[in-house]
């Protein structure tokens, strides 16, 4: 057999397969899906993590646990807590309506209460729920401030300054801003200088209030082992409140009054 033998003869079906012939599309692979529960679960846990996160660097819900704040705050209102001023050496303003932890025995067994069951618990530890142990209250000296109750129309006296209240105490009728109001017509009482790293705080519902007032038995001069003191620790200051989220028809947010800007600072 030559050669030519293997040539195909005239006729004969001839397949030529083209150098640059590519094989057959392979069909594309289908992305596989979450189940829904494994779905689920990823968005639960990715929205447990940023709840983490917010609490932690940004914002945390709490509630009002008392008439203190009345009117502009009522008892059992959600608010929200915003961090981010008091970061980097920032500490509260005279004005600021600020959350604290309780110092010891400022709040009663009735106030001092979180969630009440496991769930609720929970969510509370990642700021998803607010928590209890903590006071609401406005911030009216800060560190080196002295305050004094009252002038003869009923002001407290920050550093000599007369301070106007009126746009956001409550209605009612009482003697002065002071709020002990037994002490108006006895000379009244005088808070400071107050320590470094500390505030007098006051609640905007004077008649009822348990507040730095209340805890004014260590600057009497009468206590000689005297451990309840009227200043807050800005340590204990948890933030500054940023908005009143619910009931939502009284959805707003809060800002210092403008009657703070008028008060001058501690002389050095």
């Amino acid at each position: 057999m030559t050669t030519d033998d293997t040539r195909p003869e005239l006729g004969d079906a001839v397949h030529v397969v083209p150098d640059d012939a590519s094989q057959p599309d392979e069909k594309p692979r289908k992305r596989r899906h979450l189940r829904i529960w494994q779905e689920t679960i990823l968005l639960l846990g990715t929205a447990l993590v940023l709840a983490i996160v917010i609490k932690a660097l940004f914002v945390q819900a709490f509630y009002i646990p008392s008439e203190s704040m009345e009117p502009g705050l009522v008892k059992d209102d959600r608010i929200l807590v915003q961090k981010v001023s008091y970061w980097f050496g920032g500490e509260p303003e005279r004005g600021d309506v600020v959350v604290f932890e309780d110092p010891g025995g400022w709040l009663s067994p009735t106030e001092d209460v979180g969630p009440d069951n496991p769930v609720t618990e929970v969510m509370a530890r990642i700021g998803l729920y607010p928590s209890g142990g903590h006071l609401v209250k406005r911030v009216i000296g800060v560190a080196g401030d002295t305050i004094v109750c009252c002038d003869d129309e009923g002001r407290l006296m920050i550093n000599g300054e007369p301070l106007e209240e009126s746009a956001y105490l409550t209605d009612d009728q009482i003697e002065c801003n002071g709020p002990m109001t037994l002490m108006c017509d006895t000379g009244g009482w005088t808070a400071g200088p107050i320590p470094e790293g500390t505030v007098f705080v006051m609640g905007d519902n004077r008649a009822n209030s348990a507040d730095s007032t209340v805890h004014m038995e260590c600057l009497d001069g009468k206590a000689t082992e005297c451990t309840d003191s009227p200043y807050v620790d800005t340590d204990q200051v948890v933030g500054k409140v940023l908005v009143l989220v619910w009931p939502r028809d009284r959805f707003g947010w809060l800002h210092r009054p403008d009657a703070f800007e008028d008060i001058p600072d501690a002389a050095s």
